[in-house]
């Protein structure tokens, strides 16, 4: 059989002219079309090619170099330099451009903001071409580790300890220097000593910076390196991480919004993350749909006083555990005299209130009741009696469980699984996503809009076509310049 072998002496003639690269229907075309679309004055960047000064590279053609970067796993200034001299998809869209990696890295790093909003926009920009509906919206959050260190994270005592050592430090060295320059000796250099004071200063802000963070929030521990990140606990194991927090919409499975939060847990998360998706709709959704981590009666609440109707399962509905006997269903609730009846038709009188978080305990009259009762060990074995607490809103719990018992609702949270862990899978997977590259909270909102970005242009290109997208957005359908 034969082989064919390849010439890397052939003479060959390649075109003239760098359209000629990239085929018509190849999707760097349609990343191409959809960074154009965007509103460059509401990303809050200028483009003027009157302004005065040393020539920049085009905004537009950075912007696209990080969507459609992210979009295939290239992420590194390093990486994104290389790919703009080797890769032709990355040449074409950039027109020939070549920006170091230094010149990649200070653009992402001063326009931090600009990319957190491009997500929305995005977002927005699916509603005006029919693909997001809006009206039933699924949450669901995933664990993606920081640039830091789960070691680095230290208790309040620590850092106070190391900012004594590091003061008493800096005194050392300030008397050292005094000391040479009076005695202009030749032993000290006060150059390494100017260098270990820039050094010991640099590390005494990161230490105050680290305090401070412990005197605005209530955390009991901040990483070193990243003080808006928090260990966490996922599959992996424990490591410093960001919780993102993700709402996507029924219709076609886009991310409406996306959010890195350092809260370890979803219990807070359900009605903001909600809340900040209708904004960006610009309209009240009818159905709100999470797992079981987001099951907080109080978040809750404030989304049904709405009008939202919302399915989460309580804990035990998710375990699908039978009911124990002698359970809290059990016993029956008097509203007006605010008391439980035993199955017995014994009484559970109000005995305490616990205000900070709302629940209501209910305990038996006379604890010698219970002894008598020939339930006793199986309702309960407490000597004072059977107890029942009732959370400040126990009637939105019954309701929200009821709500989520119902076919109809069992048939919207069966889609729950495809909806909200296809983003994670594809960003995690294919955009091999296990880690942020930037630090702080702000450089990580703006890596998680350009990777939920990245999916919904991705999937975009599924329902349209390359082609078919282009065409939508250069079309008039679209408001943007």
């Amino acid at each position: 059989m034969a082989y064919r072998y390849g010439n890397r002496t052939q003479m060959q003639i390649l075109p003239y002219c760098i359209e000629d690269y990239i085929a018509e229907n190849d999707p760097v075309r349609a990343y191409d079309a959809f960074v154009n679309a965007l509103d460059f004055n509401e990303l809050g960047i200028e483009i003027n090619s009157e302004k005065v000064g040393n020539p920049e590279y085009d905004p537009r053609a950075m912007f696209k170099l990080f969507v459609y970067g992210y979009s295939y796993g290239i992420k590194s200034s390093r990486k994104l330099e290389r790919a703009v001299h080797h890769n032709l998809s990355f040449i074409w869209l950039m027109g020939g451009l070549k920006p170091d990696f230094k010149t990649i890295a200070e653009f992402r790093r001063n326009n931090k903001t600009s990319i957190q909003k491009v997500l929305k926009q995005c977002a927005r920009m699916c509603i005006k071409l029919n693909l997001i509906a809006g009206n039933v919206l699924f949450v669901d959050g995933t664990k993606i580790r920081a640039n830091a260190s789960a070691g680095m994270s230290h208790e309040r005592a620590w850092y106070e300890e190391k900012l004594k050592e590091i003061d008493a430090r800096i005194e050392r060295l300030l008397q050292e220097c005094e000391k040479v320059d009076q005695e202009e000796a030749a032993f000290g250099s006060p150059v390494e000593m100017d260098k270990e004071l820039s050094k010991a200063g640099g590390m005494k802000k990161a230490i105050e910076e680290a305090l401070e963070e412990f005197r605005k929030s209530d955390c009991a521990k901040v990483n070193k390196t990243d003080h808006d990140c928090a260990n966490m606990k996922s599959i992996q194991g424990k490591h410093a991480s960001y919780n993102v927090q993700c709402v996507t919409d029924d219709k076609n499975g886009l991310i409406v919004n996306a959010e890195a939060v350092k809260d370890a847990n979803d219990f807070n998360q359900l009605a903001v993350q909600i809340e900040q998706a209708q904004e960006v709709t610009g309209k009240g959704c009818e159905i709100a749909c999470a797992d079981a981590g987001y099951a907080d009666t109080d978040e809750l609440e404030k989304l049904d006083s709405k009008g939202i109707r919302v399915i989460v399962p309580s804990q035990k509905q998710a375990l699908h555990q039978d009911p124990k006997p002698f359970n809290k269903q059990e016993f029956k609730y008097d509203k007006e005299n605010d008391c439980y009846y035993c199955p017995e038709g014994q009484r559970l009188s109000l005995v305490d209130i616990e205000k900070k978080e709302g629940k209501h305990r209910y305990q038996i009259v006379d604890r010698k009741i219970c002894f008598s009762c020939c339930h006793y060990g199986a309702c309960t074995t407490s000597k004072n009696g059977r107890r029942i607490t009732r959370l400040r809103n126990e009637e939105i719990k019954e309701k929200i469980e009821a709500q989520y018992r119902e076919e109809s609702s069992q048939e919207i949270y069966k889609k729950r699984k495809q909806r909200c862990e296809h983003p994670f899978g594809h960003i995690k997977k294919n955009l091999k996503t296990d880690s942020f590259l930037l630090r702080g909270r702000e450089g990580v909102q703006a890596e998680t809009s350009l990777l939920g970005t990245c999916f919904n242009v991705a999937r975009m290109i599924t329902l349209l076509g390359v082609e078919g997208l282009i065409r939508k957005l250069s079309g008039n359908a679209l408001a943007y310049a």
